[in-house]
């Protein structure tokens, strides 16, 4: 496991892709009748987006993947949120983009395709959003990558000059001539400056050309007249089914193309390309063998209808039968996981969670929830826990903590707050209210009852800005990046988390009292602690 917290992250396109079936590409002034897509009508819906096929395909081959940028609250924006919490695929987005991106792809009888793009929000990402919003998250990762397709190429630019800052590898997909990017996404100038900053490279054969119009039709020597030009650690050029070529300072290697079984759509086969490639990369693998796993999945994509890997124990099976030679294992990440990995990986996200909110604890704001605590008690007043849902669990066993430890907190129901139990509470009392949104309905009404009856009130949330914050006297930070999980979203690390502050808390609260073995004795009698704290 790598000391990033995410191996690889991207920004650029996420589109839903709307496929359709024709029987041949028309041109201009022609036209053409729509055929079936399987049992679907006329339009199959796929998820989509140079950077979340590459970022998917990474993540499916067994990659910790994550994807950030700006797209609209529509419901294209949820159908591809929920694709990416569906395989594990971790994402910080702004949700105030004009509309989620989108695109038109026809495919022929031959798995030809022709795209239309409507960027929508990505094309809207500015350099200014990259500081305000991700930064943080760019940071968190090992591998960055974007393209340049949809992207501003300032905003790229920003992206890469964060993430070598960190240290990270970058990488830039020209997923686009050059001559389509300028003057649409930037100026020239910004495009040389993007492509002289990625430590890897991945053009197209023939966006590769454009900007090296000397090195003939060769695909190994357009690799190596990019490497030449644009100074990269590597340049990868794809060159559909005749394979593909990848320069660096040690030679060019060619890489055939890996023979697919059937052909059914070309779309994304680069995007896959990719996603092998930086999987490979992250493993260890050498470039020789990383681009023989690249072009196995490019050869698996083509075999199924749309580019991004949606089956994910399918894609492993097809990139396993395609690719000969040494590789790391496939899988672990996804949706595929063994159960035994899975494990592995649920335990490793609630270490590194535990680890960065060590790394954001502010002593002040324990010291400061511990004085009003000790205060209140020295005043008579009482201490309650309380959550809605897993942490009303947190709520049991943060007031069994405290009670054993020295502060005589109880357990409050935080439902039953508005039914008859806010008579628990009375003024001058401490409330300590935990909630992971900090915006649960149940416990708003809860606190507002709280507060009514004049209680203070402690927030243990893991979003600062959140109403429960806003509404409290005292703020502990609880927050995580990610649950773990195959999903990632029952409540793991941020239970964990909870505890975990809770239980620093109760450690501020029995430093400051003096708190002695005696004193955890008298309260604590019986079995094996109750010796220990006897001796």
């Amino acid at each position: 496991m790598s000391a990033s917290r995410l191996d690889v992250i991207g920004i650029g396109s996420v589109a839903v892709d709307r496929l359709h079936r024709v029987a041949r590409i028309v041109g201009a002034e022609e036209k053409g009748i729509l055929q079936p897509v399987g049992a679907g009508g006329p339009v199959e819906v796929h998820v989509g987006g140079v950077v979340l096929n590459h970022v998917g395909w990474a993540s499916a081959l067994g990659l910790r993947a994550g994807i950030f940028g700006k797209q609209a609250d529509d419901p294209n924006g949820r159908f591809l949120r929920g694709a990416m919490d569906r395989h594990g695929i971790e994402h910080r987005f702004v949700l105030d983009g004009s509309a989620s991106t989108f695109a038109d792809i026809y495919v022929d009888e031959a798995g030809g395709r022709a795209i239309y793009m409507a960027p929508g929000a990505t094309s809207e990402t500015t350099p200014a959003d990259i500081r305000e919003h991700h930064a943080e998250f760019i940071r968190s990762a090992a591998w960055v990558t974007t393209e340049v397709s949809q992207l501003p190429l300032d905003t790229a630019l920003e992206v890469l000059r964060i993430a070598r800052e960190a240290g990270a590898k970058t990488v830039v997909d020209l997923d686009v001539p050059p001559s389509d990017a300028i003057p649409g996404l930037g100026d020239e100038a910004t495009l040389l400056e993007l492509l002289g900053a990625a430590d890897v490279l991945k053009p197209s054969k023939s966006a590769a050309a454009e900007l090296v119009p000397d090195a003939g039709t060769d695909v190994g020597a357009v690799a190596e007249a990019m490497l030449a030009r644009f100074g990269s650690e590597a340049v990868a050029v794809t060159d559909g089914e005749n394979g593909a070529a990848i320069a660096t300072a040690e030679g060019v290697v060619l890489v055939p193309a890996a023979k697919p079984r059937a052909v059914v759509d070309t779309t994304g086969a680069g995007d896959a390309f990719l996603g092998g490639l930086l999987f490979a990369r992250v493993r260890g693998l050498d470039w020789p063998a990383a681009g023989a796993l690249a072009n196995a999945c490019g050869a698996a994509c083509v075999e199924q209808l749309g580019a991004f890997p949606d089956d994910t124990a399918l894609v492993i099976e097809r990139v396993t039968h395609m690719h000969v030679g040494a590789s790391p294992e496939l899988g672990g990440a996804g949706t595929g996981s063994a159960v035994g990995t899975a494990a592995e990986e649920a335990l490793g996200v609630l270490a590194e969670e535990m680890v960065a909110l060590h790394s954001r604890l502010i002593p002040e704001h324990y010291a400061a929830a511990a004085a009003l605590i000790i205060r209140a008690e020295s005043e008579g007043a009482r201490i309650h826990v309380t959550g809605i849902g897993k942490p009303e669990h947190v709520a049991h066993y943060g007031a069994s903590l405290l009670a054993s430890t020295g502060t005589a907190a109880t357990f409050l129901h935080g439902t039953e707050v508005i039914h008859g139990s806010a008579g628990q509470v009375q003024p001058g009392d401490v409330v300590i209210a935990i909630s992971n949104s900090g915006q649960t309905p149940e416990l708003r009404l809860a606190v507002q009852a709280v507060r009514g009856r004049g209680a203070h009130v402690v927030a243990v949330t893991g979003n600062p800005k959140s109403w429960l914050a806003q509404n409290a006297d005292h703020v502990l930070e609880a927050g995580v990046a990610r649950e773990g999980g195959p999903l990632g979203l029952a409540p793991r690390a941020s239970v964990a988390a909870e505890v975990g502050v809770l239980a620093a808390l109760g450690a501020e609260l029995e430093a400051r009292r003096g708190f002695s073995r005696a004193d955890y004795h008298a309260r604590h009698p019986a079995g094996e602690l109750g010796k220990k704290s006897n001796s």
